[in-house]
């Protein structure tokens, strides 16, 4: 506690001196401490440490609700809290700021998958719904999961980093059996393949068919523990499936397949464009498609 007041009052001196007393050394020191903020919030945002931190600041809010209202009880947990909070935080994202720490020694500010343009929303269905067909007709299993506002991170560090335009073609070379890459998980990030092969946690929910195969299990657990999307074709049928939210959807048809992508790549461009341009970027879409049929208890082997 004693700390979190000795930020706030140096915080204050600060402002006081900025506005007061203004020197240069001051704009130096809000700019600097500006550019770690930012950096360590784009770290985070790619990780599911995101969600942790958002929970501690819900509760630093708590915290200075039950001070105004006088819970005395309420504060004086949050204070037991907060007074060990440096060192929980440690413990919880030791992987995290190891990682970071790499980053910052190794990379620059800028990366320079940042300066290439990306790809259109458009393309990116295109190729996407054509090598999930071409798979299906050949009965070749895929896993696709395509990253939303949880970073996968830890899951893209399993396996091989790629950092690839979204092709028909390399989708299809990724997945062909007897080949390096073809098991485990592709990730998508910004319209981009960031990696294949990564490693994916199965779901342990009982009330899955047994007869569901590893993909279909592993699809169903990063949607469980993520907001991602996950696209599976079945190595047994050809049969083509979405996990979202923990559930499964299959007997996914191109058609129906392209309306969930434009609305993915849709829902991406929205978060990432400012409100008054996005009237440019619109993307056109498609008639909409027939539902698909839930039928996640249905036998299936991957």
């Amino acid at each position: 506690m004693n700390l979190l007041y000795s930020l706030w009052s140096s915080i204050s001196t600060l402002y006081t001196n900025l506005f007061q007393q203004p020197d240069w050394r001051n704009f130096l020191d809000i700019f600097l401490m500006a550019v770690v903020i930012y950096e360590i919030i784009r770290l985070l945002l790619r990780t599911r440490a995101s969600a942790v931190f958002k929970g501690i600041g819900v509760l630093l809010i708590f915290f200075w609700l039950s001070d105004i209202l006088q819970l005395n009880v309420v504060n004086w947990m949050l204070q037991q809290f907060i007074n060990t909070g440096v060192i929980v935080m440690v413990i919880l994202f030791q992987p995290e700021l190891r990682k970071a720490l790499e980053q910052i020694g190794r990379t620059s500010l800028i990366s320079p998958s940042q300066l290439r343009a990306q790809r259109s929303a458009d393309d990116c269905v295109t190729e996407l719904v054509q090598a999930m067909s071409n798979m299906s007709r050949k009965r070749i299993g895929a896993l696709i999961i395509i990253e939303q506002k949880t970073g996968l991170r830890e899951f893209a560090d399993t396996g091989t980093a790629l950092d690839a335009d979204i092709s028909a073609p390399l989708i299809e070379n990724v997945f062909e059996p007897n080949t390096p890459l073809h098991d485990g998980a592709m990730i998508i990030r910004n319209r981009r393949i960031l990696a294949a092969a990564c490693i994916l946690q199965l779901s342990d929910d009982p009330t899955i068919s047994k007869e569901l195969g590893t993909r279909h299990r592993a699809a169903l657990g990063i949607s469980e523990t993520t907001d991602a999307v996950a696209l599976i074709v079945s190595e047994e049928t050809g049969i083509i499936s979405m996990a979202r939210e923990g559930k499964l959807t299959r007997y996914l048809d191109a058609k129906a397949l392209a309306q969930i992508l434009t609305d993915l790549f849709q829902a991406e461009s929205a978060r990432s464009i400012p409100a008054r341009l996005q009237h440019r970027y619109a993307v056109r879409k498609p008639a909409p498609a027939q539902k698909a049929e839930d039928t996640s208890g249905e036998a299936d082997r991957s």
